[in-house]
């Protein structure tokens, strides 16, 4: 490309900034910060970005597979419908579509102390601090995993479907994400949208709890249109099984927390360690071949290596959802909502969680 391009091109200027940005909601500052890992973040979001082709595009190439086309179609449909009836951002996000080739779009590694399940922070400019560190290629991630376990931590490596860049550019429909069921591309659609409403830097719980309540009402109004209610049912049988999964996750994590913060000596704590995990799989076992059928869906979870890590990663910052969710129902209506919303997010930590009827945060305990 000339020189000049890139001085007068709007949209080599905005492919600048999605390098930037991407590379910087993704590069962690926690451990050592190496170029190598700057280059996959860019080098990722580049490639996401490159081949991401308008709607109308996609669905008038005869080569775009008929169910691809089908999905296309409602995801349109809901994201039109998430601008008009929620009042989430109108712009380009989720009106272009790009094929990956892959099954996720960038792998999440998760890492604790072997005696703690309080997952390792990793620190980003644009994003925060967060639970994770971020990668595009497998490899990478499981290569980044297997350095932390070297040095004694529990790690959990697990792929993502779909992340927000919190509006600061136009996020595409994916291949990784456009086959799921109607009500779950509602979820994913409307939660990745609500990011772009507001996005608390070092405040997780505050982020995913208010997006996590943004698209439990999205998905209710959904299933209120016309013609949707045979979608109902089958909602309410996943909503179902969600929760029991969180909540049993969520006790044993509790359990173990307790053990961990107990005068037992280490030797200890890993033997009980190993025996809670155990537990937690019976556990399991008889959830899934008795109140839900033998539905066999979570099985790959609880295949894998269980430990903090693991545990870790299953909904340790949405127990402010109900909160979120009480707010939206007193506003009188949603663009109120987002108002205050924006409101609570400018006061310091500790005053927006008492206004949420929320106790203190852990750490400011």
């Amino acid at each position: 490309m000339p020189e000049h391009a890139h001085r007068t091109d709007p949209r080599t200027r905005r492919l600048s900034c999605a390098l930037v940005v991407g590379a910087l909601l993704l590069s962690g500052c926690t451990g050592a910060f190496s170029p190598r890992y700057y280059w996959q973040a860019a080098h990722g979001q580049f490639e996401l970005w490159r081949r991401a082709r308008p709607l109308d595009v996609v669905l008038a190439d005869s080569a775009t597979p008929g169910p691809v086309r089908d999905q296309l179609r409602l995801a349109a449909d809901i994201r039109d419908w998430a601008s008009s009836e929620l009042s989430l951002p109108d712009n380009g996000s989720y009106r272009r579509y790009a094929d990956l080739g892959r099954r996720f779009v960038v792998w999440n590694v998760f890492a604790a102390e072997a005696l703690s399940v309080k997952p390792r922070q990793s620190c980003f400019p644009v994003a925060g601090c967060v639970s994770y560190r971020g990668f595009f290629a497998e490899a990478d991630a499981r290569a980044h995993a297997h350095a932390l376990a070297e040095a004694g931590l529990d790690v959990h490596v697990t792929g993502i479907p779909a992340y927000s860049t919190l509006g600061w550019f136009d996020d595409p429909l994916l291949n990784t994400f456009i086959h799921y069921p109607e009500t779950e591309l509602v979820r994913l659609i409307v939660h990745e949208l609500a990011h772009q409403i507001v996005y608390v830097r070092d405040d997780t719980e505050f982020n995913e709890s208010f997006a996590s309540a943004v698209e439990e009402e999205g998905v209710r109004r959904w299933l209120a249109r016309p013609g949707k209610a045979a979608l109902q049912q089958g909602f309410d049988r996943t909503q179902t099984m969600r929760a029991d999964f969180a909540a049993l996750v969520g006790k044993y994590r509790e359990m173990l927390d307790e053990l961990y913060r107990s005068d037992l000596p280490d030797e200890a704590k890993r033997a009980g360690k190993h025996t809670l995990i155990g537990q937690l799989g019976a556990d399991y076992i008889r959830l899934r071949d008795g109140s839900w059928n033998g539905f066999r869906g979570y099985d790959r979870w609880f295949g894998q290596d269980i430990n903090n890590a693991t545990l870790a990663s299953i909904g340790l910052y949405t127990s402010a959802r109900p909160a979120f969710s009480q707010l939206i129902a007193r506003a009188p209506d949603l663009p109120s909502a987002w108002v205050s919303l924006r409101e609570l997010a400018a006061l310091p930590r500790d005053e927006r969680r008492a206004r949420l009827g929320l106790p203190p945060h852990p750490d400011d305990r």
